[in-house]
């Protein structure tokens, strides 16, 4: 596959440069002012960006040039597959999905900014061989999502989801028995990484004893303990809770089996993925007695908006599930606080940002990650190729003989899996010279796109 899906130009005088240096932050500062690379082809870079995203991020978009188009909402692979060809970059969080026939209908696509953790919601495969990176904000949550633990650990532990709906009903019931200060009880953690270290820390603060369980080993902070086994923690923990990716592996992670290891008494938290957890075999758990209670943030189908909508035609055990007292049940709001949000939507915005004005990849979760610093406003005579391409041998052959008649300035290149990435700045290139590298580029057997940034 060949493209060529924008050209961009340099703006002679931009208004934005606040924005554009708080943009390349991550770069080394530079006396000269870095040059972003504004959009004259196409009508401009346009972005789409669904489900509520900040709004400090989709104002940073529009003050650096872009068209954006904002909706509150997801939208389903039919209303993208009908939205996307006219947008050359995307911005979603956990509810839109990216598949692969969803980037099929995509011609002008550049890149996916996933405002979230996660990226399980995207094809990342057939995005990186449409030459499409995606980007997330893996960290930026991880606070929000380890304080909702520990609320939900206290309210368990209180009963207070049962004494707040009785005495909404007018029903008074003071009472200690069932309820435990969580101060020397064993806190279990699946997924040790940066919410479950955090997590750790916390609930040591709190004075509880933390063991973990993880795929690698890890250092542990504090006085956290790692088990090899997910069944050696699960029959020594009070709490478990799950901070571990949605993979194959982690499908129905927790099942009748793993919820029968558990200490009888014990307590499940899910605040990772949908399909970690079983929820019919926690549904019997709970019911019979063996687990105390739950707290469930996330499931397998989760509304695409707010409103009506968890119920039994989008997961069939929803009403079963809802009729339980001794379950917290929010809308998937681990990461949902003011802070974490302005602080995802910043680095996404950033990495969205790099990449369509200056071609860095730095922190995209399907791509080789290649950066050259920026082309200084003193450098206008340069240009830079931006060369998506199979990994295959032979290519960089291709491109120096197509580069030769020019000084290349700086060079560098990567590859992850089938796809490698190329960036070159050369100096003293006409327009003419830019189209003929373009049809020399665009014709080697190994090309997927080529963007020259001018």
């Amino acid at each position: 596959m060949s493209a060529n899906r924008l050209s961009v130009g340099a703006s002679p005088a931009s208004p934005n440069l606040a924005v554009q240096e708080h943009v390349l932050r991550r770069r080394s500062i530079q006396e000269v002012p870095p040059r972003f690379l504004q959009p004259v082809e196409n009508g401009g870079v346009r972005l789409l960006i669904l489900e509520n995203i900040s709004q400090e991020a989709v104002a940073a978009f529009r003050t650096l040039g872009f068209h954006v188009d904002h909706y509150t909402t997801a939208m389903s692979e039919d209303e993208l597959v009908e939205k996307i060809p006219s947008y050359h970059a995307i911005g979603i969080r956990s509810k839109t999905k990216i598949t692969r026939r969803v980037i099929r209908a995509a011609p002008k696509l550049l890149a996916i900014g996933c405002f979230c953790i996660g990226t399980n919601q995207v094809d990342l495969k057939a995005a990186a061989a449409a030459g499409i990176p995606v980007f997330n904000s893996p960290f930026s949550n991880s606070r929000s999502v380890a304080e909702l633990v520990m609320s939900e650990l206290i309210a368990l532990s209180r009963q207070l989801v049962e004494r707040s709906i009785e005495l909404r009903n007018g029903i008074w019931n003071k009472k200690s028995k069932g309820c435990w200060e969580i101060r020397g009880k064993t806190l279990g953690i699946v997924g040790y990484g940066h919410i479950g270290s955090q997590l750790s820390v916390l609930a040591e603060s709190f004075g509880m004893r933390v063991l973990f369980h993880d795929v690698i080993n890890i250092m542990p902070l504090g006085s956290a303990r790692q088990v090899p086994t997910l069944s050696a923690l699960l029959s020594e923990a009070d709490f478990v809770t799950l901070h571990v990716p949605e993979l194959p592996e982690t499908t129905n992670l927790i099942s009748a089996q793993q919820l029968r290891e558990m200490k009888a008494g014990s307590y499940l938290i899910n605040n990772a993925r949908g399909k970690v957890v079983d929820i019919p075999a926690l549904v019997d758990a709970l019911k019979s007695g063996h687990l105390a209670g739950a707290a469930i943030d996330v499931f397998p189908q989760e509304p695409g908006s707010n409103g009506p909508g968890f119920n039994d035609q989008l997961n069939p055990w929803a009403t079963e599930l809802r009729n339980l007292n001794n379950v917290i049940l929010t809308p998937h709001i681990g990461g949902s606080t003011e802070e974490a949000q302005r602080m995802i939507g910043d680095e996404v915005a950033q990495a969205l940002s790099s990449y369509l004005g200056y071609g860095s990849t730095l922190g995209a979760v399907n791509f080789p990650e290649v950066d050259l610093r920026a082309i200084t406003a003193e450098q206008g005579t340069q240009i830079r190729i931006c060369h998506v391409h199979k990994n295959q041998p032979g290519v960089l052959r291709q491109i120096n003989e197509a580069l030769s008649p020019y000084n290349v300035e700086k060079q560098y290149s990567d590859s992850k899996g089938d796809i490698a990435y190329l960036m070159a700045d050369i100096a003293d290139v006409s327009r003419a010279d830019v189209n003929k590298l373009q049809e020399l580029i665009d014709s080697t057997d190994a090309n997927i796109l080529t963007r020259f940034l001018v």
